[in-house]
């Protein structure tokens, strides 16, 4: 009777448990028996372990063998498992000494011929390995790097099980292992998957915009609507832009991920386990460091905008954007029941997705940005006479926004149509560089004062803090308080005008908002004028 054991990891979301992959053989007719709530993929790893052990010059133990992954109430999913599997039982026919197995993870698949090729969710693997007090780690070679970003643990990364035993056994390593593929290897395909978040408009899984040519000095005119555009990315405000086709509307939503700050190190891992999740990381960038950006279509399901989906609950659009920018266009034609679903991550900075196997918590700390037309054919203003939407459609039109949605935008700007003027004399307006500046000095100083709290950014902080612990200058509040005695402010309203305002006093240098600042913060929430300067670089 032989017996050996070694660990793997669950995933729940970005969540894992460290599960112990137990092998034991006992005399008796072959057989092959895996327990533990695995399931189907897992459960046809039996052919593919037996395979690749055969393929790697190991024999097959003919004897009675049973798999157990232990906790066994604990679900199982996926081919992550094969590699421990494949070790635990050649540890139980003693090809490999059980003592070296038994305190090390093992994540990876197994092809038939023995090579060792990546899954999805590294790096929240590993973490969760680390946390349970694992120092070393097995994973596919081309995803250690990803693995390394942990710091503590020793990564081995391997391209074959030949190898793995090879180095396992203190032998001479084999010469003979698979190929490596110069070109696109067949074998990571399986990473992106249709229908696991790689067509939820993301791009690149993080890829900077700064890198991509957009620049805000492009934009012409729209004072106020660059104006909100930096508060927004100040103070991680929610934006709601509305006006006609092609005011400016996307070039603004397409030029703000560049004027966010980089991610910090925890905030990189927090967006990198999100997209390895999603099999959207890169293999040449293990880390995500700039602020990602989605912009998912106006079909989009609320499981796409989410998360969820049949199997394995996947990651959705709005935990593809943490840390980012989740752009919506043309917001009203989504469906009214997925852009409900939005209001409490907006709210919480998270997704909660209840099944019947269980529940799975992705993050989703993002700012969203809308963009509609002011009605279905996108002509209405005050000035454009050319509209021909009754008045019902308009207010049918509009009404597919909600109150209680509308109503957590911070930021709400209409986009006038540029004209013939503006376009003839613009000479390029302030370029994204200045304007990150007064973002990233603005968060610094924002940062400073939130020290030692739980939140990042004024967007975050409650309301009663506001009140209370930070306030602002004697009599700045006098016109937002008479706005909320005449209804045109909530309560909820009331302390995001208190947000922005401590943003835009971030933004011009004031140790706390005067009513200058209120002003704006009015302006920009109400769309009312208050007579005060809409562009930054006027009040600094």
């Amino acid at each position: 009777m032989g017996f050996a054991r070694t660990c793997s990891v669950a995933l729940a979301g970005v969540e894992g448990v460290v599960v112990e992959v137990q092998a034991d053989l006992e005399p008796g007719v072959a057989a092959f028996t895996l327990v533990g709530l695995p399931d189907k993929s897992l459960t046809e790893s039996r052919d593919r372990v037996r395979a690749a052990v055969v393929n790697s010059g190991g024999e097959w133990p003919s004897k009675k063998l049973t798999v157990g992954l232990s906790p066994a109430s604990v679900p199982k999913a996926g081919s992550g498992f094969d590699l421990a599997v494949a070790c635990a039982v050649l540890g139980a026919a003693e090809r490999i000494d059980p003592r070296v197995l038994a305190d090390i993870v093992m994540i990876g698949e197994l092809g038939l011929d023995g090579r060792v090729r990546p899954v999805r969710g590294i790096l929240p693997a590993v973490l969760a390995a680390a946390d349970a007090g694992y120092e070393q780690v097995v994973v596919p070679e081309c995803a250690a790097d990803e693995a390394s970003l942990v710091p503590g643990v020793s990564v081995l990364g391997v391209r074959s099980l030949r190898r793995l035993i090879a180095l396992l056994t203190d032998e001479p390593e084999p010469d003979d292992e698979p190929d490596a593929r110069d070109g696109p290897d067949p074998l990571l395909a399986g990473l992106r998957l249709p229908g696991t978040g790689a067509a939820t408009g993301a791009h690149g899984a993080g890829t900077a915009q700064h890198d991509q040519g957009l620049d805000l000095a492009d934009v012409v005119g729209q004072t106020s609507a660059r104006t909100a555009v930096e508060v927004a990315a100040a103070g991680g405000h929610h934006l709601f832009l509305e006006g006609a086709p092609g005011a400016g509307k996307t070039m603004l939503a397409e030029r703000l991920p560049a004027i966010l700050p980089r991610l910090g190190r925890q905030e990189s891992l927090e967006v990198t386990a999100v997209h390895s999740v999603a099999g959207l990381l890169p293999v040449d960038k293990p880390l995500i460091d700039a602020a990602p950006y989605c912009a998912p279509h106006h079909s989009a399901t609320m499981q796409a905008l989410v998360g969820g989906g049949p199997g394995i609950p996947r990651p959705g659009a709005v935990s593809l954007s943490h840390r980012g920018v989740l752009f919506l266009d043309e917001t009203p034609e989504f469906s009214s029941r997925a852009l409900e679903a939005l209001r409490q991550p907006l709210e919480s900075g998270h997704v909660v997705i209840a099944r019947s196997a269980g529940v799975v918590r992705f993050p989703a700390r993002f700012l969203m940005v809308l963009a509609a037309n002011p009605c279905p054919c996108g002509r209405f203003s005050r000035l454009d006479t050319l509209c021909e939407c009754p008045p019902s459609a308009i207010r049918r039109y509009r009404t597919r926004l909600s109150g209680p949605l509308l109503d957590r935008v911070d930021l709400r700007v209409e986009v006038e149509a540029v004209t013939r003027a503006e376009l003839a004399g613009h000479r390029g307006g302030e370029s994204t560089a200045a304007v990150a500046g007064r973002v990233l000095a603005a968060r610094e100083r924002a940062a400073a004062r939130l020290a030692g709290t739980p939140w990042r950014t004024n967007s975050e902080v409650p309301g009663r803090e506001l009140r209370g612990h930070w306030r602002a200058a004697s009599g700045a509040l006098e016109e937002a308080e008479r706005s909320l005695e005449r209804g045109v402010l909530t309560a909820r309203g009331l302390d995001r005008v208190l947000r922005v305002a401590w943003t835009v006093a971030d933004l011009v240098g004031h140790d706390r908002p005067d009513a200058t600042d209120v002003a704006l913060a009015l302006h920009l929430r109400t769309g009312v004028p208050r007579g005060v300067p809409m562009a930054i670089g006027a009040l600094v």
